[in-house]
């Protein structure tokens, strides 16, 4: 397989990685009734967070996380980093950024649900996401498909690489 179908297919895991954050924003943002009931749309006035961290928490850090429930910081963390994690993956602009501050949030949620007997306590998709979003750091995967080569040669990201 030739360089540029890898990175091709990179774009197409980079975008649709970053339409599963975006997503995640848009339903609890309006509460489309995904997996968020519209009545706890955050618009009006349901926390994103509240649910998931008071209810769905188990293992070594859960009474840490349940603390966080609700939280209006936490609450305005979470939303932000699922919508700039998924408008900077599908567009291909400040992925290095959105590809190490997305890892770190898999890596949280992945914390928040530890060993859960019903799914795998070792490995689950929040590892599998943060590898690929590191994975995008390292790629060029935002040359194909995005905004990326516009982007990179901006002089801001010229004058500061981890904009990239």
């Amino acid at each position: 397989m030739s360089y540029k179908k890898k990175e091709c297919i990179l774009s197409l895991l980079r975008i649709g990685l970053g339409w599963i954050f975006l997503w995640g924003f848009i339903d609890k943002l309006f509460g489309l009734g995904f997996a968020t009931k519209a009545e706890d749309a955050w618009l009006l006035g349901g926390s994103p967070t509240f649910g998931f961290l008071n209810f769905g928490t188990k293992g070594p850090f859960m009474e840490l996380y349940k603390s966080l429930a609700g939280n209006a910081v936490v609450d305005w963390l979470f939303m932000l980093g699922l919508l700039l994690i998924g408008l900077a993956l599908i567009l291909g602009v400040g992925v290095k950024i959105a590809g190490y501050s997305g890892a770190l949030m898999m890596l949280l949620m992945y914390t928040a649900g530890f060993i859960l007997p019903e799914h795998n306590p070792i490995l689950d998709e929040h590892i599998i996401y943060a590898l690929l979003l590191i994975l995008f750091t390292f790629s060029n995967s935002t040359y194909y498909l995005s905004l990326g080569k516009w982007w990179n040669k901006t002089n801001l990201v010229k004058k500061y690489k981890f904009l990239e």
